[in-house]
């Protein structure tokens, strides 16, 4: 297993959720070891995507460098990269979020399959859980455990007649993804983006981007893509969110009522920790070994 980039320059636009005016994102080539950098264009600033630049996940996972230097809602594209197994990439924008596309990370799948998919020469590194890493608050957790491959096991439950409670579990491949999570939607209720739209936020959030629900029922007429699509686009945000460890990890995410804040203090809970976890490269004698 070799590290991954894309042969060529792609180029897309897309409105951005908070902002609601249309960005500019470019995905490039980038060379070994040099991992998923964000830069924008519009500040020249280059980000990194690592836990320790993570500076707000309250509404989006949000990267910086400064206050005022930062990228957000990262999780939807990161999925993807993920999915794709793409190690180094280079994510040009000009403004300070991520486009939101159709509210899942299709769009940005599709942008990977146009550039295609480059094999680099140097080997991939992976991070192996040792133990079990455990993150608990108000009846929420998430947590990481020894697996031989990447497994997801989310749950949820809203007091909401369109989704109660749901459970999904998902054993990553690209295939696995495309066909059980890329189309998956984030979703939002209609009294909260009132409320965000008083604050001028989520001044791009409509029906064509987003599920979107009143008190009783779901607002969008076509409905959804998957019976369960509120659970699903819960673990595209999870792997979305776990991409920021920076390499490939040999574990199970299991999740109950998970967010974009509890992945994050789960990072950073797995890698303080040395006994944890390992990293080994892929492919070498006496490491680990792919067929």
């Amino acid at each position: 297993m070799k590290q991954k980039t894309i042969s060529k320059k792609i180029d897309g636009v897309g409105i951005g959720l908070h902002k609601g005016i249309p960005i500019k994102i470019s995905l490039e080539p980038l060379e070994e070891d040099r991992g998923i950098v964000f830069y924008r264009e519009d500040i020249q600033t280059y980000i990194e995507a690592k836990p320790q630049n993570v500076i707000d996940t309250q509404m989006a996972t949000v990267i910086g460098v400064s206050k005022d230097k930062f990228v957000s809602t990262i999780e939807h594209l990161l999925s993807a990269l993920y999915a794709y197994g793409i190690d180094n990439i280079l994510v040009k924008l000009d403004s300070y979020e991520v486009p939101i596309m159709d509210g899942s990370s299709a769009s940005f799948c599709m942008m990977i399959e146009e550039a295609g998919v480059v094999t680099q020469s140097k080997n991939k590194k992976a991070i192996v859980v040792k133990k079990r890493v455990e993150v608990k608050k108000d009846g929420k957790f998430v947590a990481l455990e020894p697996s031989l491959f990447p497994q997801y096991d989310f749950s949820v439950e809203f007091e909401h007649p369109s989704i109660g409670f749901q459970s999904y579990s998902f054993n990553l491949s690209k295939e696995n993804y495309l066909e059980e999570i890329a189309r998956a939607r984030t979703f939002g209720f209609l009294k909260d983006i009132h409320m965000l739209r008083k604050m001028d936020l989520a001044l791009g959030g409509s029906l064509e981007n987003a599920i979107v629900l009143d008190d009783r029922r779901i607002l969008n007429i076509e409905g959804l893509r998957y019976d369960n699509e509120f659970v699903r686009h819960k673990i595209l945000d999870a792997i979305g969110d776990l991409t920021l460890l920076g390499h490939p990890y040999l574990a199970k995410y299991s999740s109950h009522a998970g967010s974009h804040g509890l992945n994050h203090e789960l990072t950073l809970e797995l890698l303080k920790d040395d006994d944890a976890y390992e990293i080994l490269e892929i492919g070498v004698k006496g490491k680990i070994f792919y067929d």
